[in-house]
């Protein structure tokens, strides 16, 4: 598996290049947001690992700008503390971060996590709930007859749902089903991918039919009927 760092502290990205070709994955590294826009166009890598604060293109704009053209999974690193910077950065489609500073085994525990998120295959076949259905076989969303572009987190979220439609999961069994048991990552990160998906698959998203809230507890998937 290839991943691509892009991170503009020369010194910062050959160690991770370093960590990462010791985990066994073959490494290519830029230091802009311009040329990990461009790398990804030219040869798509399995993992972006992309730090926010760069000149120019920031890692921001070139998560906004990849989710226009392509579903590689993003790990992004930030400096950033915040929820809603860490938020932000998965409304425009990121799949995970990691905060600065932060320890070489956390950081590869994530990307093997997030690998193999992205590259497990089903052997349930699709699922079709009214005209939405969800191929974990070959990780891809249509809704009336139309691909639908999720990252890998939003298909976790859809497929763990549809697998049990009806059941109302909430924001916790969610978090586990999609990043696992992890402190870094809150409640509040559920709602970010909800918002989304809701976006894609909803004809209105402030009325959904398929993505449902359940007051109090959290939401559940159902087949667009309304009954």
């Amino acid at each position: 598996m290839c991943v691509l760092v892009a991170e503009d502290n020369v010194m910062q990205a050959d160690m991770l290049g370093r960590y990462l070709r010791q985990e066994g994955y073959r490494v290519r590294i830029v230091h802009d947001g311009t040329t990990a826009l461009d790398e990804v166009r030219r040869d798509p890598p399995d993992l972006l690992l992309l730090d926010v604060m760069m000149p120019g293109m920031d890692g921001l704009e070139v998560v906004r700008a990849l989710r226009n053209e392509s579903d590689v999974p993003v790990l992004m690193l930030t400096a950033r503390s915040t929820e809603d910077d860490l938020l932000h950065g998965l409304d425009l489609g990121a799949d995970d971060y990691v905060t600065k500073p932060y320890s070489p085994r956390e950081l590869m525990a994530r990307v093997r996590t997030l690998l193999r998120r992205v590259h497990r295959t089903g052997a349930d076949g699709g699922i079709a709930l009214g005209e939405l259905r969800i191929d974990p076989d070959r990780h891809e969303v249509r809704v009336r007859g139309g691909a639908v572009e999720c990252t890998a987190s939003e298909f976790r979220v859809l497929h763990t749902m549809a697998a049990s439609p009806g059941r109302v999961f909430s924001r916790a069994q969610l978090l586990n089903a999609v990043h696992g048991l992890d402190g870094y990552i809150t409640a509040r990160t559920i709602d970010a991918h909800v918002m989304n998906l809701r976006k894609k698959i909803e004809r209105e998203p402030r009325r959904p039919a398929y993505l449902l809230t359940v007051h109090g507890v959290g939401y559940k998937l159902v087949d667009g009927s309304g009954a």
